[in-house]
Order: structure tokens, then C-alpha cells, then sequence
């Protein structure tokens, strides 16, 4: 008997952030290492309200990201699941979606080092689905998610295992 094909968990994206915190130089750095990264066009992010102690305004560049659907989304979190130190439990949520992060780009496989750029690390956060969650984002007769359709951490943790071969820690 075939396995329900409506229950099998897929990357729905994967976000990979750098967050500068600061206005300064170190923002162009950031998004020309996330395109050599990822190989795709990066975008700035600004802050959203103004902080005297990080000395930014509301709308500075403070930031660069990239978001990866699809195979490049898996293919990328298989060239970059090795650079991170594990995967914790904790990094999970109750819906499945996870985070983790890279101290430094270099130890990412086949990334060298770039004078240029300097060194840096990244975040990435992966949000997984199964088939069917269009029914939660579509504007013409949206609804809600059943409970037995919704992804559990539980889940996820076996997914992640048994999809890139890595051991999710407690």
C-alpha cells in the first residue's frame, strides 16, 4: 500500500539572513557574500523603528537576505547543513520550521575566502509544509490548516534526519 502522497513534508523556503545590526559598509559585504553564497540576487533589509543605543533610524539598510524555493532551496541546505555544528532539538518549533546558523562562511564546502568581504556568518531558516497549505495563503476562500495535516516538530526532526543524513541533537 503507497504512502499518502498529501502527507509527505517538503521545504516549503529557505531564508538565509545577514544581520549587520548597524548602518555601515559592512551591509554591501554582506548581500555580495549572500549572492555568492546562494547565487542569487540578494535584497537589503531595513530597520523597522529607529534605536539610539544601535544609533539607526527607521528605514536604514541594516541587513541583506535571500529566500530559495524549490530544488535550489534543498540543494543549498545540503551544501550548508555540513558547515553548521549540528542541528539542535531546540531549534525546532511547534510547526516544524527550524533555524540554525554558520559562524563563519568559509565552512561552508567550496566557499573561499574573499579579503573583500572579510569574515562573517549567517542564519538560515527553513520553513517546511505539506501539500495543501495553499489553502491557508490563498486570498479567495482562504481556511485554516487541520491539526492532523499540520507538520509537528516531531515530524520534522525525523524528516530532516532521514532527508540530509544529519543527527538533530537535544
Amino acid at each position: 500500500m503507497a504512502e499518502n502522497v498529501m502527507k509527505q513534508i517538503e521545504i516549503s523556503k529557505v531564508t538565509v539572513n545577514i544581520g549587520i545590526g548597524e548602518v555601515s559598509d559592512d551591509v554591501d559585504k554582506a548581500k555580495d557574500l549572500l549572492e555568492k553564497i546562494t547565487g542569487k540576487q540578494a535584497v537589503k533589509t531595513q530597520s523597522k523603528e529607529g534605536s539610539k543605543s544601535f544609533g539607526t533610524r527607521e528605514g536604514l539598510d541594516v541587513g541583506s537576505m535571500v529566500t530559495l524555493r524549490g530544488e535550489e532551496a534543498e540543494k543549498f541546505l545540503e551544501k550548508v547543513l555540513p558547515a553548521a555544528d549540528g542541528i539542535n532539538e531546540s531549534a525546532f518549533n511547534e510547526e516544524g520550521n527550524f533555524a540554525f546558523g554558520v559562524s563563519e562562511y568559509i565552512d561552508v564546502p567550496g566557499v573561499e575566502y574573499d579579503s573583500d568581504i572579510g569574515m562573517m556568518g549567517f542564519e538560515v531558516s527553513v520553513s517546511v509544509e505539506r501539500p495543501g497549505y495553499r489553502v491557508k495563503r490563498r486570498e479567495y476562500k482562504s481556511s485554516e490548516i487541520g491539526d492532523e495535516h499540520k507538520v509537528s516538530e516531531e515530524e520534522a526532526i525525523e524528516f530532516v534526519e532521514n532527508r540530509f543524513d544529519i543527527e538533530v541533537s537535544e
